[in-house]
């Protein structure tokens, strides 16, 4: 084992250029990161010096870390297949989808008799949106807000002051059940709670992701089974089905989540921790908002300092995306992206380009080398190749 302690950090959506495929999800010329520096003046000096910025300008300037990126390879450009990817899984069979024409009605009166309540939207949108479009209708009706989009999900929405937490949790758990028949089968049902009165309506942090189980063992599994410390930050728990994970943490947001991360390091764990930080996606990539994503970015390269100065000797730190959101495309959807990975540890003595990795899986297989543990399906360890 070289590394007693591997922190692995997801800055969810930060695609850096269109992935080989990209044609096939209609998301030709999308690139998240060359958004925000086309059409912001920021820069990020801490990540940029990781080497960030020179996978987009395909330049290798002097680093202080190894960096590439990675091409996807399962079917999907969304959070669950990126999430399963990394650590081992590639997804063949696309989970359902319900874009063009909302829930079946069969699907839609089985939640309303399994669940006591009445539903309204059925259609795919903004989250944003349609809380402020069916939020007055939702507090006079007591309906709850069911809504999707182009990934495989379905998402309820309600105030929390008039549908308590726990009979949302309830709802979802129920959906939950009910979508893993086939023809209905969802990758995530996702209680999306807000407070707020009509005109400023905000989403909460008490958000709850109840994901499908994975389909086969993940790295985390893995390290789970050889007593290994799988420490999941923000919605990483939720994503793998809470299967591999020894201590969950929740999160508030991008700022609790680094806070979290940095109070983990300055604890003696010997494993992974592997943090997700979602405002990229949720807040930013979703609006297509590229001056929020930038400074939301900003506000990360600020912090990325307290995490590299908290690491040891016998650390790891992998930083990487799970997909792409560009904020400066059509639509409101993921794009199909290439993700970066950037690699840095106080053992190098060198830092420099590594070639592209051909899947997201790399990072989970050099994970499994590290602790020798059972290796995934897919991936190819890296871990000789840093010096």
């Amino acid at each position: 084992m070289r590394f007693k302690r591997i922190i692995l950090i997801i800055l969810d959506s930060l695609g850096v250029g269109e992935a080989k495929d990209a044609n096939l999800y209609n998301d030709i010329g999308a690139n998240t990161l060359g958004s925000i520096y086309k059409h912001t003046n920021l820069t990020f000096p801490n990540i940029e010096k990781m080497g960030l910025k020179n996978i987009i300008n395909n330049q290798d300037n002097v680093t202080s870390a190894y960096y590439t990126y990675a091409k996807p390879i399962s079917i999907g450009k969304d959070t669950l297949t990126g999430h399963l990817e990394i650590m081992g899984l590639e997804t063949t069979k696309p989970f359902k989808t319900f874009t063009d024409n909302g829930f079946p009605k069969s699907l839609v009166s089985a939640l309303e008799e399994s669940t006591g309540h009445k539903f309204i939207g059925n259609c795919s949108a903004s989250g944003t949106q349609i809380i402020e479009d069916l939020g007055p209708r939702h507090i006079e009706t007591k309906e709850l807000i069911l809504y999707t989009s182009a990934d495989s999900v379905m998402q309820i929405a309600a105030h929390e002051e008039v549908i308590p937490l726990e009979e949302l949790y309830r709802v979802c758990e129920i959906a939950r059940k009910l979508t893993l028949k086939d023809e209905w089968k969802v990758g995530r049902i996702i209680a999306r709670p807000f407070i707020g009165e009509v005109g400023n309506f905000v989403r909460t942090s008490n958000r709850h992701d109840y994901a499908l189980d994975p389909f086969d063992k993940t790295v985390l599994d893995y390290l789970k089974e050889s007593y290994y410390d799988v420490i999941s930050i923000g919605k990483i728990s939720d994503i793998f089905n809470r299967n591999g994970i020894t201590k969950t943490i929740k999160t508030k947001d991008n700022n609790d989540g680094i806070n979290t991360i940095i109070d983990v390091l300055e604890q003696d764990f010997n494993g992974l921790c592997f943090a997700n930080l979602n405002d990229f996606d949720s807040k930013y990539g979703h609006r297509r908002d590229i001056i929020g994503y930038g400074n939301c970015l900003l506000e990360f390269d600020n912090q990325l300092p307290h995490i590299i100065n908290k690491l040891q000797a016998d650390d790891l730190l992998i930083i990487m995306a799970d997909h792409g959101n560009d904020p400066g495309y059509r639509d409101t959807d993921h794009t199909r992206e290439n993700v970066p990975v950037l690699i840095y540890s106080n053992q190098f003595k060198e830092s420099k380009q590594l070639p592209p990795f051909e899947t997201f899986g790399d990072i989970g297989a050099t994970i499994a080398y590290n602790f020798n543990v059972s290796k995934p399906k897919i991936g190819i360890n890296f871990l000789d190749k840093l010096k």
